[in-house]
């Protein structure tokens, strides 16, 4: 397999060209690590972009949805022209000057027709990645879904081939001629981290923590 997607009028940047990156280790990694994705598509002529919850699997991005919901039932028909985005955001960037400042982000965007998974069995296979995206290991320690559940839920499928990520690293990129001026200037790292897991009132207090969340 190629290492890198191969850049397309849809996926190359307009602005900043330089931050674009197109190898699928890179941009495996965002979409693995972003917990929420955007899902853009066009509605009774009206741009709508939602947002929820997807999992990658291998070259497969699968998008979480409900069967009832607009995006899922146009996709039943002859697929669905979309546009996905994640972003992470690592730091503020303070500038000098108002006009430079930035943040520090990596973000993918893919395009492309997405379908809607009718296979049972990578519909099953998709929806143990959801729960497995949410927090590793969660999809075996938990109930499966049953019939009438899988009949509510929805997944759309995008093929990763129109994709590419960018990202702004580093840090202030003030002008030479503001550089004196009396302002503070750097970058403030941003983080995700999880805090301490706290039980539902409801729970067996012999019920122990799973070791995934230790």
């Amino acid at each position: 397999m190629n290492t890198a997607y191969q850049p397309t009028d849809r996926t190359t940047p307009t602005r900043y060209r330089e931050r674009a990156h197109y190898d699928r280790e890179t941009v495996h990694r965002i979409l693995d690590e972003s917990l929420i994705c955007h899902l853009g598509f066009v509605r009774d002529g009206r741009p709508v972009v939602l947002p929820t919850i997807h999992t990658r699997i291998d070259e497969t991005l699968y998008i979480h949805g409900s069967s009832g919901s607009g995006p899922m039932l146009a996709a039943r028909l002859t697929g669905m022209p979309v546009c996905v985005t994640v972003t992470l955001v690592d730091g503020l960037v303070l500038a000098r000057s108002a006009m430079h400042h930035s943040m520090n982000y990596r973000s993918v965007v893919a395009v492309g027709t997405a379908r809607i998974v009718e296979d049972a069995a990578e519909k099953q296979r998709a929806l143990h990645g959801v729960v497995d995206h949410i927090r590793a290991g969660r999809a075996d320690d938990c109930r499966a879904p049953n019939a009438r559940e899988l009949a509510a839920t929805a997944v759309l499928a995008l093929d990763l081939n129109e994709v590419s990520a960018k990202i702004r690293e580093g840090g202030v990129a003030d002008d030479a001629e503001d550089l004196s001026l009396p302002y503070w200037a750097g970058v403030v790292p941003l983080r995700l981290t999880a805090g301490a897991a706290v039980a539902d009132s409801d729970l067996d207090p012999a019920t122990p923590l799973p070791s995934y969340l230790r």
